[in-house]
């Protein structure tokens, strides 16, 4: 199990943004959606592109290469081209400041 990698203080990234960080090598992507914080694999399972750059449209981040869409609550792949979900990272809040960590080999 990896241990948890912080992120930023909570206010540091306010709603609708998102921070990019680098988590047992692995790129998460980091999302303040009206205050509460999600976080999945910055890679587009289509083509392994980066999904930050994309815009963000509600809870969903769209693809900058070729504008497949991923829901940033699950992760789930919810337009073509993709067709497979993005990995999700567990995300905490501790003593105000947001962390992520790799749990997909525990």
């Amino acid at each position: 199990m990896s241990d948890w990698v912080r992120v930023a203080r909570a206010g540091e990234l306010a709603p609708g943004q998102c921070r990019s960080v680098d988590v047992d090598g692995a790129q998460v992507a980091v999302f303040n959606l009206d205050g509460r914080y999600f976080a999945i694999e910055d890679v587009c399972t289509h083509d392994g592109g980066q999904l930050t750059g994309g815009s963000v449209e509600g809870a969903e981040i769209i693809c900058p290469r070729h504008g497949a869409r991923f829901c940033i609550r699950t992760g789930a792949a919810l337009t073509a081209p993709a067709y497979e979900a993005a990995a999700t990272f567990p995300v905490r809040v501790e003593d105000g400041v947001i962390e992520v960590r790799d749990d997909r080999w525990d």
